[in-house]
């Protein structure tokens, strides 16, 4: 069934909205699948904070050219389901990889972020990240660690100190 120019319209605007609000995109051939698979994994996208959906390559390929992105041809040859990572792109490349994992039709394609394209293994690096939450409490260790020694450090003189006069008054009282 053919699209009208104006429903190509709506969906090239459509394309370019999701590319502008993404922190990245992942590209997925899907050939094969049943529609509960793909549903399965739209479910763990969205719970990622992202947008799973199956594009038209013509149409997907126009939009991220007008976006400034430039894909492999190959990229848009047969089916195409793109994540779009709208919050946090580990938690989307992990989702995508998790949901995708046993579905022997899902073939991760590549990707953009930050104006890199990705090739599959490093979508499958980006998805192997620590999660932002425990990359965030990591970096905050790492940035304590130097004043919690510089502390234990300055105290130490005087807990010596306390330490002596301890065993000095309990010496005292002793005798």
């Amino acid at each position: 069934m053919a699209i009208t120019r104006q429903r190509k319209e709506e969906i090239l605007k459509q394309y370019a909205d999701w590319l502008k609000r993404s922190q990245a995109v992942i590209l997925m051939e899907y050939t094969g699948a049943k529609m509960k698979d793909l549903d399965v994994i739209r479910a763990k996208i969205r719970e990622s904070g992202g947008e799973f959906h199956i594009v038209k390559n013509t149409l997907a390929r126009r939009a991220f050219e007008a976006a400034g992105i430039i894909f492999p041809a190959n990229l848009f040859e047969q089916s195409t389901a793109i994540s779009f990572a709208f919050s946090d792109p580990v938690a989307t490349a992990k989702a995508l990889g998790e949901a995708a994992k046993g579905m022997a039709f899902a073939r991760i394609k590549g990707g953009f972020m930050g104006g890199q394209i990705l090739d599959p293994a490093q979508v499958k690096a980006l998805a192997d990240l620590p999660p932002l939450p425990v990359t965030r409490a990591r970096l905050l260790g790492v940035l304590q660690a130097p004043a919690a020694k510089l502390a234990r450090t300055l105290a130490e003189p005087a807990r010596s100190l306390a330490a002596v006069l301890r065993a000095y008054s309990e010496k005292s009282t002793a005798a």
